[in-house]
């Protein structure tokens, strides 16, 4: 929390309790497992998005690969932060879906879309909102529709709080006071 006075006004500033990336005590799977690309590399906290460095994660060509991280409990999914390869390969990524979601059918693929990535630069990491706020789900997924596909990531974050609770994953400004003698 910070005080800041500024001549005759008093500007309170305060961080809210940020909404905890679940990604991180999650479980991970994905549709198979190519050069020791395994699925919990998405999610061990660092963005490192050369592959040869061993925190990425790679399937083997095929048709609509996919990466599912289990919640293990129905969240309120705010946000989802997707870290591309950056030493090659960057389009495969191109034409990916979000998806969020309680059903494990098909493994969890058939849940609703949350957002689509259209691109994400070598290296780089964007973040995705879903339509709407926020979305309700214990799976999240990540999928690439079409044949001869290889799906690679190099860390997913997923931002979220518990059913039934409201957060902001942003800063605020509390209020802006007039200083009074």
């Amino acid at each position: 929390m910070g005080l800041v006075f500024l001549k005759d006004v008093c500007l309170f500033l305060f961080h809210v309790n940020r909404v905890p990336n679940l990604a991180l005590a999650s479980n991970t799977f994905q549709s198979s497992t190519s050069h020791n690309g395994y699925a919990s590399k998405a999610i061990d906290g660092r963005r490192n998005s050369n592959y040869g460095d061993g925190f990425c994660t790679h399937t083997s060509l095929e048709t609509n690969p996919w990466w599912r991280l289990d919640l293990r409990e129905t969240h309120a999914v705010t946000s989802v932060k997707v870290t591309n390869r950056g030493d090659c390969c960057a389009q495969r990524l191109d034409g990916a879906e979000i998806r969020i979601g309680n059903s494990a059918e098909n493994n969890g693929n058939d849940n609703p879309k949350c957002a689509s990535i259209s691109h994400i630069g070598a290296g780089k990491t964007v973040t995705f909102y879903c339509e709407g706020g926020s979305v309700m789900g214990r799976f999240v997924n990540v999928i690439i529709p079409g044949p001869m596909k290889s799906l690679t990531l190099c860390e997913v974050e997923v931002y979220a709080a518990p059913a039934g609770t409201t957060v902001t994953d942003l800063p605020f400004l509390f209020g802006l006071f007039q200083k009074f003698l």
